[in-house]
């Protein structure tokens, strides 16, 4: 395979994984071993390793193991080495069996025995409890992944641009965003200069920076207010805090493509996600660039929708 060969075939396998996470085409254990595959093409030895444990099971003696096990929120008790130690795919059974137990035993709700009932209820929240443990183990691990592919999609996908295209299309989102986000405009040069540095204190900073470049887009492009939005009979908070809201909010009133809406929400839930972890030191300098570039590019996507086709939706 020659090199050119390779790059395309790297670039595309990148852009139907993003496609697969984002528009949840696949089921968990042939999105590890796809994404198994990228690791491999690209010579990510920690992602492969990673992605082995997730297939596999995790190992108590394996630096990287150990090093996932914290960042898929796996651990129960560090200190006694407790923990989800079993593949993703043996969690997603866990917690389909767990549901299936909860809704069983839910059928004896009629049993007038006190004692029996306690324990049920005792039974019923540890189940619960597992659940919702094991999906946020899902969830990280879901969030890392998007993170990968989307590292290796961007830096793929823009290595062969000429230089002027992408100049002109940087001139076009910089004048929209000085436009209708005047103070994001202002933040951008610090992201740059922290990601130059290249320390973990810098990287840290320029990630914290990324977090308030989107907090403040959502403030400038739809300002909080106590109305709330409703999207797919769900009704969203405006208020100060909840930026993400007012971002999928503003999308909802300009796209009308549900499958392009869910892609950019799922976007903006895994960038929150992702700079607010970096907080943290879990992110690398690599990552950490390709966050700061897929925030670049949300933002200017969302800038160039059109105006609301569609009435908006503003419950008092």
């Amino acid at each position: 395979m020659t090199d050119q060969i390779e790059a395309e075939h790297i670039l595309g396998l990148s852009k139907e994984l993003l496609d697969d996470i984002e528009l949840d085409r696949l089921s968990a254990d042939k999105l590890l071993l796809k994404a198994t595959r990228l690791a491999r093409l690209v010579g990510s030895d920690e992602i492969q390793t990673w992605l082995t444990f997730e297939v596999h099971g995790y190992s108590s003696s394996n630096p990287v193991s150990l090093k996932y096990m914290g960042l898929t929120g796996r651990w129960i008790d560090y200190k006694e080495g407790k923990g989800h130690w079993g593949s993703l795919g043996q969690h997603a059974v866990s917690i389909e069996t767990a549901k299936a137990r909860i809704e069983a035993t839910s059928m004896a709700g009629s049993v007038s025995n006190a004692g029996y009932l306690n324990a049920l209820s005792r039974n019923h929240v540890a189940l619960s409890s597992t659940i919702r443990s094991l999906t946020g183990v899902q969830s990280r691990v879901m969030g890392l992944l998007h993170s990968f592919v989307a590292s290796v999609f961007y830096e793929r996908q823009f290595a062969d641009l000429a230089e002027s295209t992408f100049d002109g299309y940087k001139a076009d989102v910089d004048a929209l965003i000085a436009a209708k986000a005047g103070q994001v405009m202002n933040k951008l040069p610090s992201v740059v200069a922290r990601l130059k540095e290249g320390d973990d204190e810098a990287i840290s900073q320029a990630l914290t920076t990324c977090r308030r470049i989107l907090e403040a887009f959502a403030d400038a492009i739809f300002p909080p207010s106590e109305d709330t939005f409703e999207i797919g009979g769900n009704h969203l908070k405006l208020d100060a805090g909840k930026h993400q809201n007012r971002i999928n909010a503003y999308i909802a009133q300009r796209c009308e493509s549900s499958s392009r809406r869910n892609r950019l929400r799922q976007n903006i839930s895994n960038l929150f996600d992702r700079v607010s972890t970096g907080v943290h030191n879990d992110v690398s300098a690599q990552e950490a660039h390709s966050l700061f570039l897929n925030v670049y590019l949300f933002l200017g996507e969302v800038l160039h929708l059109d105006e609301p086709q569609i009435d908006t939706v503003i419950v008092d």
